[in-house]
């Protein structure tokens, strides 16, 4: 079991856990007991192998028995914008993308966009975070993705400049592959920030395209075959860690 906790709840020989929500996981669901061994995260740079010295409904005390950096964290540090899309589709973009590494996801709504802001958009982030936090456990990770506030299109493009490569997957490009793009990195240059831009259901506009080239992304194609919104995030992600980290 992986367990998140501030920096703060941390001392040399111990850890407390007083989050109720991981206790009562800990006690009801995994029925942990003392002895039992459990892996920490301050979600910033350390992960702990622990052991439980004690545990009850208000507080678990972790023993620490060894200390290591992350092991499981990309070097490189890549966030998704995300054209948002219809229906559930956000959940299974969140959950596969996180699996493969993401280090944050943003929606933004784009000229082609169906779903429409109704003011309850806050609710949808606060479950996609939670879907953040339970796949984050799952494969192990040292840090919690974030998936931050909603963009307009407008918004996204002075936050692109913070990156040191944007990938503009675009279904009109053919010549030019991501593998083409990756690989043409110099291996002394190579990038600590990437931002993926994927569109919604109904692509780019002609405008949008325009904006991504005078933002300097690099128009890139997946392959020969056009991918769902959905499907295209993860494609990108897992060719970017493949050519970047593997």
């Amino acid at each position: 079991m992986r367990l998140f906790t501030d920096a703060a709840n941390i001392g040399d020989k111990y850890i407390k856990i007083t989050d109720k929500g991981d206790i009562k996981h800990m006690i009801k669901v995994m029925r942990l007991a003392e002895g039992d061994s459990v892996d920490v995260s301050d979600s910033m740079e350390w992960e702990y192998s622990t052991e439980i010295v004690s545990i009850d409904a208000d507080e678990v005390l972790l023993a620490i028995v060894d200390k290591q950096k992350f092991a499981r964290e990309p070097e490189v540090r890549v966030t998704l914008f995300q054209g948002v899309p219809k229906a559930g589709k956000m959940e299974t973009i969140i959950q596969k993308c996180v699996e493969l590494g993401v280090y944050a996801i943003v929606p933004v709504f784009m000229e082609r966009t169906v779903v429409v802001e109704k003011g309850n958009f806050g609710k949808k982030l606060d479950r996609w975070q939670k879907i953040s936090d339970e796949a984050v456990k799952q494969c192990k990770r040292g840090v919690i993705p974030q998936i931050e506030e909603q963009r307009s299109f407008k918004e996204m493009l002075p936050a692109l400049a913070d990156f040191d490569l944007i990938l503009f997957p675009y279904e009109n490009e053919t010549g030019y592959s991501i593998k083409d793009c990756l690989r043409s990195i110099p291996a002394d240059k190579k990038p600590e920030t990437v931002a993926i831009v994927i569109g919604p259901e109904g692509g780019f506009s002609d405008k949008e395209a325009e904006l991504m080239d005078e933002a300097g992304a690099a128009r890139v194609t997946l392959g020969k075959t056009i991918l769902r919104t959905e499907t295209a995030g993860m494609a990108a992600l897992a060719m970017t860690m493949y050519e970047l980290e593997l």
